[in-house]
């Protein structure tokens, strides 16, 4: 075999693994809702609605932030209600997402805005299970600048 050959079945192969790793997990929501950039009220509650699972099983849950240059401290502090709308259960998670450090650099990706991704605790769904999953902010401060997006991923385990 001539190097090209060598090369060909290695890139073959890599894209086999990559294939089959991908696999392991599946994306079955991912949604952002947009929030005034001015002032995110600690009223403003954002819904997102999570169709009948098609499969049951382990569920990762993430929070995505998008924040401006504006954003005014260090942390960010949200609440997460779930409820499960087949029994009524209702999970309550509250996450401290740290988004810019000492110095005063921002910790997420981007230049203008900054995107983050913060994990909750894993949860189990069954198939058919439908969420409704509501995020607020619960800072001392009653209106949020800098705060342009808030979004919700999950992913099959």
């Amino acid at each position: 075999m001539n190097s090209r050959s060598i090369s060909r079945w290695l890139a073959l192969g890599l894209m086999v693994v990559l294939a089959l790793a991908s696999c392991n997990r599946k994306t079955v929501y991912h949604h952002f809702q947009h929030t005034s950039l001015t002032d995110w009220e600690r009223n403003d509650t954002l819904f997102f609605f999570v169709d009948p699972m098609k499969q049951g099983g382990t569920v990762q849950r993430d929070v995505e932030l998008r924040i401006a240059e504006t954003f005014p401290f260090q942390k960010i502090n949200l609440v997460v209600e779930q409820t499960t709308l087949s029994t009524c259960f209702i999970r309550h998670d509250t996450i401290d997402c740290d988004l810019i450090d000492l110095e005063g650099n921002f910790l997420g990706d981007g230049i203008t805005l900054f995107q983050y991704r913060f994990p909750l605790p894993d949860i189990t769904v069954n198939k058919g299970d439908s969420l409704r999953i509501a995020i607020r902010h619960n800072m001392k401060r009653e209106t949020l600048p800098g705060v342009s997006d808030v979004g919700l991923r999950l992913t099959i385990r």
